[in-house]
């Protein structure tokens, strides 16, 4: 039996545009789509909300790595909401790799039947599902939770 810390976990998919969040239940059976949020200055606020109905052990908040595992624009904007989520809401975040969480998910909808534009408010929300049941499924199996974590404690620049 894996050491698995039970609680209830929101996957976050940080975008330009739109943030997919995602949840699983306390014993990570399964990732399961929330909400897609607005992009805006009012997102962590609403993403709060969110976490105030779930009170999540943590945010697992998906890091947008290249195929090399080099940084780039979008990996500093979701480094950056990782931090501000953690200062305001006073819980760990952990930021997981997630390649190919879009491509799977765009995949995975397109699978079921619905095209491109179709899947577009959903997509993030799926991509967060994704990312989330990746990081559950490696703590199930190794024993040790995905990513790196950024703790409320620690001072953030």
């Amino acid at each position: 039996m894996s050491t698995f810390r039970r609680g209830v976990r929101l996957g976050i998919d940080v975008g330009r545009a739109r943030v997919g969040v995602a949840r699983c239940d306390p014993d990570g059976m399964l990732a399961v789509p929330v909400e897609t949020v607005p992009r805006d200055e009012a997102s962590i606020a609403r993403i709060l909300q969110i976490a105030s109905e779930y009170d999540p052990l943590e945010f697992v908040v998906g890091l947008p790595v290249n195929m090399q595992g080099a940084d780039t624009a979008s990996t500093t904007d979701a480094r950056e909401f990782a931090a501000e989520l953690c200062r305001r809401s006073g819980t760990p975040v952990r930021l997981v790799d997630e390649r190919l969480s879009t491509v799977t998910a765009h995949a995975a909808l397109r699978s079921s039947g619905r095209s491109q534009k179709k899947s577009r408010n959903i997509v993030d929300q799926v991509a967060a599902v994704v990312l989330l049941q990746q990081a559950i499924d490696m703590e199930k199996s190794t024993g040790n939770p995905a990513g790196a974590i950024i703790s409320p404690d620690e001072e953030h620049a």
